[in-house]
């Protein structure tokens, strides 16, 4: 078996500059990285350091991989509830967590995003926020090398679970409910980013309500964005009967907007996040628990780190409207 000791002196560097390198310490220049790691894949040391590593009986931890939105403040809500769900039942059930950001693994490639994890001494990672872009990430996943849990990504594996609430049924359901309560015949919908898995299951909910109803639906991407929501409805809102927004910000946005035109249509979100309580408007929305989401998926992370196969995981969701009285303590 290779040892780093053979790499080091392959190479024609110190053990503790092959140690650096394999765990992405800053300070080590590009002409001893790209040294140490042509000696490290020629040697087949990386995949047997990696083998070892996750077989160690000391290592154990489990990753939260958490994509923070930096184009706004107002859903870290959000994430907070994940990381708080999380948290809560890893305690419970005695198991190791950390939290990393996709913007500290976003750039690497398989091999680096590997090793970075390895040297963390993980084994399992729990991914909140990925979108098809992210394929790097998608390729770790089918790698099974680590036991994973997304969140809202319809995938499954011998090591891998999915926990969401049904995206196109939730989509439907608050749709059809704001659409029947105002006899709405011609909708907006305003959907999330081009490349999200729940952007293409909340489509699928929108489209099965127009084939139903006989709906005249004009679709625009919103990108999960108040400000695009807004200019989205002051340029087609005025001849649409209601707004169907693919998240509650996005309602927000399309809320606003419609008040600054001076007009009313009925306009319904998704997330249930406690800022569509201050909007001054009622609407209706998607109550997701993301805490209990996340709790379930730690449970489901422990289910795999004890041997069993992946599954996916339906939680349900409910159709509220989010009232001032109901959010202030």
């Amino acid at each position: 078996m290779v040892s780093i000791k053979d790499v080091a002196k392959e190479a024609g560097v110190a053990i503790s500059t092959v140690s650096k390198v394999l765990n992405n310490y800053p300070n080590v220049s590009e002409d001893t990285k790209a040294k140490v790691m042509e000696v490290v894949n020629r040697l087949g040391f990386v995949p047997n350091t990696v083998a070892a590593t996750l077989s160690s009986k000391n290592s154990g931890r489990v990753a939260l991989l958490i994509k923070l939105n930096v184009e706004t403040q107002a859903i870290d809500e959000i994430d907070m509830q994940y990381i708080a769900g999380a948290i809560s039942k890893a305690r419970e059930l005695q198991m190791d967590v950390i939290t990393i950001f996709f913007s500290m693994i976003e750039n690497m490639s398989l091999e680096e995003m590997t090793r970075y994890f390895v040297s963390q001494s993980i084994k399992g990672i729990i991914i909140y926020g990925m979108s098809k872009e992210d394929k790097v990430l998608r390729q770790l996943i089918e790698g099974d090398t680590f036991k994973t849990v997304v969140i809202d990504v319809p995938y499954v594996g011998t090591s891998t679970s999915c926990v969401s609430v049904d995206q196109a049924r939730a989509q439907y359901d608050v749709a059809k409910k704001t659409i029947k309560e105002n006899n709405c015949k011609k909708v907006l919908y305003i959907a999330g980013t081009r490349d999200g898995y729940v952007t293409d299951a909340r489509l699928e909910g929108i489209r099965k309500l127009k084939e139903e109803l006989g709906l005249q639906v004009l679709i625009r991407n919103g990108n999960f964005s108040e400000l695009q929501a807004r200019n989205l409805t002051l340029k087609y809102g005025k001849n649409k009967d209601c707004v169907v927004c693919a998240s509650d910000l996005m309602a927000i946005g399309a809320m606003k907007a419609l008040i600054d035109m001076d007009i009313f249509r009925p306009v319904c979100g998704f997330d249930g996040i406690v800022l569509m309580g201050y909007v001054g408007k009622q609407m209706n929305t998607v109550r997701q628990n993301f805490a209990a989401i996340s709790s379930r998926a730690v449970e489901e992370m422990q289910r795999l780190l004890d041997g069993e196969e992946g599954t996916e995981v339906t939680m349900p969701h409910e159709l509220v409207r989010l009232k001032y009285e109901e959010i202030i303590r």
